[in-house]
C-alpha cells in the first residue's frame, strides 16, 4: 500500500499523539522516525517487562543512543508517565512522543498527562485533500476515511472487524463495562442520534438502562475517541437557543456500520447524516492540523432554526449548512440567512452535491467534493 502524506506535523517538544485505532499513528511515526527508540507496548514481552517494573524504562532510555523516544499505546501502562515526567524534568534533551487510542485508563489512574509538559496532538482519519486523486466521495460516504478501512480491498468486512476490535480489545479487555450486550445496544442507539441534540433520558429509555449508565457509556465513547460532542454557539445570542450538545461518531464509516437499516429507514436521511458527518470530521481534522485557536459549534434556536456548523476563532467566523441534494434554492438558505442577520460578521456557506458554485443572496454555495478537496490546513475557510 503506497504511503499517503499526512498533514500532521512533528514538533520539537514532547507530545501525546492521540487518535482512534487505525488512523495511522504508528505508520506515520515509523515513516518519519526510523532511528528513534520505539517502545511498542502491544509487544507482550515488552509489556510484561515494563509493567512489572516501570522504572526499567529509565534504564532503557539512558542506555539508548537515540534522543527521540516513542512509546506506542502509552495507556497500556500509565505508570510509565511518572518516569517520563522525571526524565523531561532533568532536561537531558529527550523528545518523547506518546501515542494512544484512549485517554480513559490514564484518567482512571489519576495521571495528569505530564502536568502540561507535553503537548496534546491528534491524528484523524484521512482528509480528502490528503488522498487527492485517491479520494472517492461515494466510498468515503459509505465506508469512512479511517485508513485501515478506506484502503482495504474489502472495506465492509474491515469496518465490521474494526467495531469488533474496539469492543473486544478496548471495552471488554479493559473491563470498561459490566454488560457488553447493553453497551453494544447503546452503540446502535447512539447511531440513531448522530447529528442530533442529545437527549439522555430518551437514549436511556431506548437502551433499557439508567440515565447515569448512559452518561458513563457516553464518557467511554469520548475517551476512546469514538465519538465527540458539538456544543451550541451562544456568543452574543440574540435569540433563545438550545443548550444540548450534538453527538457524532468520529467517522462516517463507523456511523454507517453501527446504524441499523431496515425497510422503514429512509436511505436519503441516512446518507444526509453521513454527509454531515463527513464534513464534521474534516473540519475537526483541519482545525487540529492548523493549530489555530478556532472551535467548532452548531447553532439551533428554541424554534428549531438550525445551522449545521459554526467555526469561530480570532480570524475566522464561518457558518456552514450541508445539504444532501444536487440543486439548491432560496428556501435552503433560510437558517443561514437568519444566522447572518444575528451575526453579520460571519461568512455564510452552503455545501451541496451539485457541480457548480453558486451565489444565492449572500450565501456561497459550493459543491461538497470541491470543498473537501480544497480544505487544507494552510487555507482558511474564507479562501476555499
Amino acid at each position: 500500500m503506497p504511503y499517503i502524506h499526512r498533514f500532521f506535523h512533528n514538533t520539537k517538544n514532547s507530545y501525546f499523539l492521540f487518535g482512534p485505532r487505525g488512523t495511522g499513528k504508528t505508520t506515520w511515526l515509523e515513516k518519519y522516525f526510523e532511528n528513534a527508540l520505539f517502545i511498542n507496548l502491544l509487544d507482550t514481552h515488552l509489556f510484561r517487562f515494563l509493567s512489572s517494573h516501570p522504572e526499567r524504562l529509565e534504564s532503557m532510555v539512558l542506555e539508548a543512543p537515540q534522543k527521540i523516544i516513542i512509546v506506542d499505546e502509552i495507556q497500556k501502562i500509565p505508570e510509565l508517565l511518572s518516569i517520563i515526567h522525571l526524565l523531561i524534568e532533568k532536561k537531558l534533551g529527550y523528545q518523547f512522543i506518546l501515542t494512544g487510542s484512549s485517554s480513559r485508563k490514564l484518567k482512571r489512574a489519576g495521571v495528569d498527562l505530564l502536568a502540561g509538559r507535553a503537548l496534546l496532538k491528534y491524528l484523524h482519519p484521512f482528509m480528502a485533500s490528503e488522498l487527492k486523486d485517491k479520494f472517492n466521495f461515494q466510498k468515503a460516504l459509505a465506508y469512512g476515511l479511517v485508513p485501515i478501512n478506506y484502503m482495504s480491498s474489502t472495506p465492509s468486512d474491515s469496518l465490521a472487524a474494526y467495531i469488533g476490535l474496539y469492543l473486544k480489545e478496548e471495552v471488554k479487555a479493559e473491563g470498561l463495562v459490566r454488560n457488553l450486550g447493553d453497551f453494544s445496544r447503546f452503540l446502535e442507539i447512539m447511531s440513531l442520534s448522530q447529528g442530533s441534540p442529545l437527549n439522555l433520558n430518551n437514549i436511556a429509555r431506548e437502551c433499557f438502562v439508567s440515565r447515569s449508565l448512559v452518561e458513563n457509556y457516553l464518557s467511554i465513547l469520548y475517551d476512546l475517541l469514538l465519538g465527540f460532542a458539538l456544543p451550541v454557539f451562544t456568543k452574543r445570542a440574540k435569540r433563545a437557543v438550545t443548550f444540548h450538545d450534538k453527538f457524532y461518531y468520529f467517522d462516517t464509516g463507523v456511523f454507517q456500520s453501527l446504524r441499523p437499516k431496515g425497510i422503514l429507514d429512509s436511505t436519503e436521511q441516512i446518507s444526509g447524516i453521513a454527509l454531515e458527518t463527513l464534513i464534521a470530521q474534516h473540519l475537526r481534522a483541519w482545525n487540529d492540523y492548523r493549530a489555530a485557536d478556532g472551535k467548532l459549534f452548531y447553532w439551533r434556536t428554541k424554534h428549531g432554526v438550525e445551522v449545521d456548523f459554526i467555526f469561530y476563532g480570532n480570524n475566522e467566523f464561518t457558518a456552514i449548512e450541508v445539504k444532501s441534494k444536487t440543486n439548491v434554492f432560496e428556501k435552503d438558505i433560510r437558517g443561514l440567512e437568519i444566522f447572518g442577520k444575528d451575526y453579520p460578521e460571519a461568512k455564510l456557506m452552503l455545501l451541496y452535491q451539485g457541480d457548480h458554485r453558486l451565489k444565492i443572496k449572500n450565501v456561497s454555495c459550493i459543491p461538497v467534493s470541491e470543498f473537501l478537496l480544497n480544505l487544507t490546513p494552510n487555507k482558511s475557510l474564507q479562501e476555499i
